[in-house]
């Protein structure tokens, strides 16, 4: 699912304000694979360059990224 999203907001160039509250509940949640997070990173790197603007402001401005300690995580 994450991968699905950050593809669909590099396409677009939009990050929905549905999808940007999916891959926070899905990171909340720690639902997600190891292997996401270099899909996540990738999007707040294209939020962060300017190439995906946010639905929600309106701008390019970094999502917080919640603090993750990839070690605890378990791979789904």
């Amino acid at each position: 699912m994450i991968d699905t999203l950050v593809q669909s907001a590099l396409q677009t160039g939009w990050l929905s304000v549905e999808s940007e509250g999916l891959l926070r509940q899905v990171i909340a949640m720690r639902s997600f694979h190891t292997t996401d997070m270099t899909a996540i990173e990738r999007l707040y790197d294209a939020v962060h360059q300017g190439l995906v603007k946010r639905e929600a402001c309106g701008t390019s401005e970094v999502l917080p990224l919640p603090k993750l300690d990839c070690s605890t995580l378990q791979p789904k």
